[in-house]
């Protein structure tokens, strides 16, 4: 006999409060501005297609971007497509710098990104900002530093459990303290069914992820948050959870990326 679901937790109400704040980035993905060397390339565009620190995570090769894959842009909605070819899935991500520390970043603000995520298992949507200090510096002189750097993810959604929100603010040390991992999940509806907003607000004091303007956690702000973030959106694959019954291809879909600073 299968019992009934639970039902889903009830939002807290809406409290996201931008007053006071200006827009300094706004991403309308009317057309498709994204190269694999991004604003410092030739064709200066506003995305790099790679992790500007030259990293790579889950089961997906980031590719660079040809005519039609992985991004396709149409009234206004991003498309990321992971796709299997051969043997080897392929997807993309977006960042808003390039190897050089150009492009997009801010210190403090609030991040939001409005989409829309694919249905099937072992996927594993994300919106993040990440130190740009991890840029700018070489492991070397990190180290030499014994520097700490902040990654926030907004937003981690993984195929399997469609309904679970997941945020992570990283701490990766360079230095002799170890590393800070503090993830926690909430069920919440409708990211596979309809476009939903996920932000962040970073403020001296304060993290705080807000779900559709619902705030949905608070942390106080560590130390290696106060210095200016970059923005990546990327739909990977995998995360330990197997693909074979994954079909291929699979979508996620981006309204737009904004961000906003204290006037």
């Amino acid at each position: 006999m299968l019992l009934p679901r639970a039902p889903l937790p009830k939002l807290p109400p809406k409290t996201l409060d931008l007053t006071g704040y200006k827009m300094t980035f706004n991403e309308e993905f009317n057309d498709l501005s994204v190269s694999a060397k991004g604003p410092c390339g030739p064709e200066g565009t506003r995305w790099m297609a790679f992790t500007p620190y030259g990293g790579n995570f889950g089961d997906a090769r980031f590719t660079a971007p040809t005519e039609d894959f992985p991004f396709t842009v149409k009234d206004g909605i991003l498309r990321i497509e992971a796709k299997k070819i051969g043997t080897r899935w392929h997807s993309g991500l977006l960042a808003s710098v390039d190897p050089q520390g150009k492009g997009f970043s801010q210190k403090f603000g609030y991040f939001e990104m409005r989409a829309k995520f694919p249905e099937g298992p072992g996927t594993w949507p994300a919106f993040w900002v990440h130190g740009l200090s991890r840029v700018t510096n070489t492991v070397a002189d990190l180290k030499a530093q014994g520097a700490t750097v902040i990654e926030i993810d907004v937003l981690e959604q993984y195929g399997h459990w469609p309904n679970k929100y997941t945020s992570a603010i990283h701490q990766w040390s360079f230095g002799r303290q170890p590393a800070s991992h503090d993830g926690k999940s909430m069920l919440v509806a409708g990211m596979t069914e309809d476009f939903n907003t996920y932000g962040v607000m970073i403020t001296e004091e304060n993290i705080i992820i807000y779900f559709n303007g619902s705030e949905i956690r608070r942390e106080k702000t560590p130390e290696a948050a106060k210095t200016p973030v970059y923005i990546m959106v990327d739909l990977a694959m995998g995360p330990g959870w197997p693909l074979d019954k994954t079909p291929s291809p699979q979508y996620m879909y981006v309204d737009y990326v904004r961000a906003y600073a204290k006037e």
